[in-house]
């Protein structure tokens, strides 16, 4: 299919940056809008027309063509919504990441476990922030018996899904979260009742 309309600038990608579009045009639905975003500016890379990018991505040419300028003007950060008014988000979501690694892969010096005091002096954020991480995570480092680090190859691209709920929440959200493990339980004490 021939370009058709006016002359766009050329859209060059860095190693960096298209491995990071790559990643984020795998995103989980609650970053659908990034994902569609990336997509289109991977496309846009390939050479493809705005109505061949649109075509692709299930969006409109022009929809395309504000993408694409968002992107030549700002780079990657011409993807990303711009802040809402309000106060902003006192952590970022690399220190949020880090915090879940440290906790999930290593332990304190003289210690078996992490502590909120341990964690915050760490990271230099809050105890409450930790606490906070923890609880958003279901993290519970003094239980190390029973946790285990999920095997599944995405876990890190889910930890930035919901990282960035926490952090930058769609307007009127509602986050409702299931513990499989409480879940199970109860389902077996409804069983153990109906049996009595």
């Amino acid at each position: 299919m021939a370009n058709v309309g006016r002359p766009k600038a050329p859209l060059e990608l860095s190693d960096e940056e298209r491995e990071t579009l790559s990643r984020w045009a795998r995103r989980a639905k609650s970053a659908q809008a990034l994902a569609t975003r990336s997509k289109i500016v991977l496309g846009s890379a390939e050479g493809l027309s705005n109505v061949e990018v649109g075509a692709r991505c299930g969006v409109e040419p022009h929809t395309v063509a504000k993408w694409r300028r968002r992107f030549l003007e700002r780079r990657l950060d011409g993807l990303v919504d711009d802040p809402r008014p309000g106060r902003p988000a006192s952590i970022t979501s690399d220190q949020v990441e880090d915090v879940v690694v440290a906790t999930l892969e290593s332990t304190p010096k003289n210690a078996t476990h992490w502590s909120r005091a341990k964690m915050a002096e760490r990271s230099g954020l809050s105890k409450s922030t930790i606490g906070r991480i923890w609880k958003a995570f279901e993290l519970k480092p003094h239980r190390a018996d029973g946790f285990k680090l999920s095997n599944d190859p995405l876990f890190v691209e889910k930890v930035y899904d919901v990282v960035g709920l926490y952090l930058n929440p769609p307007e009127s959200a509602v986050v409702l979260s299931v513990d499989e493990l409480c879940e199970a339980s109860h389902n077996s004490s409804d069983v153990k009742s109906s049996v009595m």
